[in-house]
């Protein structure tokens, strides 16, 4: 039985709520709010109107069952609130297992290094663990009370950024993103699905971002369709995590990242205000030729966290080659040709996703040679990169806009 001793049947209990968020900010959560559990019929109508249309790229998550992921209550049967956190985690980086580094080009005079593959800010460490565990402390004051609490965090059965902004923590800005009031979106979201009766925020937070569009104009493959609308068939950082051939409109555009994309956080003004990240200019990193030459044992030990399909990790391996394959100024400098041949030959003798993808860097490097021995350029996948490529160089020839090797 609940014991708060301000519950009410007529109205929230308002010292519950108050316990709950100090209980919030304690725990590390940067940003909390509470809003009730009903379900979100405007959301769920926007997540089927963009499947419909194709918009999720085959995106499953809270699409889903788009029931489910609006409806607290199909998760927490008698839901009645939500409290959501949301906790930054740019100011992390360089404190885990990836060295902080500049996404920008080498100062001047600096030693050559080996072509590095540059990860997004949230996938450097799991940044859900701590939320997770503040949630956790949350949903103990709540069981403490009497009531029933559900933790969700990177959960398909939440729409967490709808939760969030109902629960009156920011806006939705253009680029998809929830953004915090002096904050930005440096942030992962969760939630705590309760029966306890608890004073929501008495109003969403208003739009911020006027007549700015900076990170629609920002977006390397102009992903954003809209204002707040995403074509996820054409957004890197979910191509990254798709099954199958990395689409040859997207790899040179793909650079050197390796997982997820922040274009379009980084261009975005309150990300870019000091309050809003201790360390907003910073990525991991991590040696290209390396990710190509661990064994799955040494790649999960460093990139486990990260979201793989199926857990296979011959999609990271084909990331990695297209992202190769973009180094050419890295490679140029730093002159270790033997290392760079070395792996694009043992990808050319591998399956046929991942030789197909090396033999595309192969030919983006320069290192026409690697495709000459008869068991690679017979096969059929290379054979296909060859005449694509030399299409694309005929095209490319006749604007004037070729710079390939």
């Amino acid at each position: 039985m609940p014991t708060s001793d301000s519950s009410s049947p007529t109205g929230p209990d308002l010292n519950l709520t108050r316990r709950v968020l100090d209980a919030a900010v304690i725990a590390g959560i940067d940003a909390v709010g509470v809003a009730d559990a009903s379900p979100m019929h405007d959301t769920r109508a926007v997540l089927e109107e963009r499947k419909r249309l194709g918009l999720h790229g085959g995106m499953q998550f809270t699409y889903r069952n788009p029931a489910r992921s609006t409806d607290p209550g199909r998760t927490l049967p008698g839901a009645r609130s939500m409290v959501v956190g949301a906790r930054r985690y740019a100011e992390h980086i360089g404190t885990g297992r990836f060295a902080s580094a500049s996404t920008t080009s080498e100062p001047s005079g600096a030693a050559a290094r080996p072509p590095m593959a540059v990860v997004a800010r949230y996938a450097v460490d799991d940044p859900y663990a701590p939320l997770r565990a503040g949630l956790e402390r949350v949903a103990d004051e709540l069981r403490a009370a009497g009531w029933v609490a559900r933790v969700l965090a990177d959960d398909n059965a939440l729409v967490d950024r709808a939760a969030a902004h109902r629960a009156g923590i920011g806006w939705f800005g253009k680029n998809t993103n929830l953004l915090v009031p002096g904050g930005g979106s440096w942030f992962v979201l969760g939630a705590v699905l309760t029966d306890a009766w608890l004073d929501p925020a008495p109003a969403p937070v208003a739009d911020g971002c006027g007549g700015c569009r900076r990170c629609l104009d920002g977006c390397p493959t102009d992903a954003l369709v809209a204002p707040g609308v995403l074509d996820a068939r054409r957004c890197l950082a979910w191509l990254v995590q798709t099954e199958g051939e990395f689409p040859r409109a997207f790899r040179r555009a793909l650079g050197r990242r390796i997982y997820g994309c922040d274009d379009c956080q980084e261009v975005c003004p309150p990300n870019r205000d000091p309050r809003s990240a201790p360390v907003v200019d910073a990525a991991g990193e991590l040696d290209v030729c390396w990710l190509l030459e661990a064994d799955d044992d040494e790649l999960l030990a460093w990139i486990g966290h990260w979201y793989i399909p199926r857990r296979d990790l011959a999609f990271v391996r084909r990331n990695a080659l297209v992202v190769l394959g973009n180094s050419g100024p890295q490679c140029v400098a730093l002159g270790d040709w033997a290392r760079v041949d070395a792996v694009l030959s043992r990808y050319l003798c591998d399956d046929d996703l991942l030789a197909q993808h090396a033999a595309w860097a192969a030919l983006e490097l320069g290192r026409h040679h690697l495709l000459e021995p008869t068991e690679v350029a017979s096969r059929s996948v290379v054979a296909d990169e060859l005449r694509a490529h030399a299409a694309d160089v005929a095209s490319a020839a006749g604007t004037g806009e070729d710079d390939r090797p």
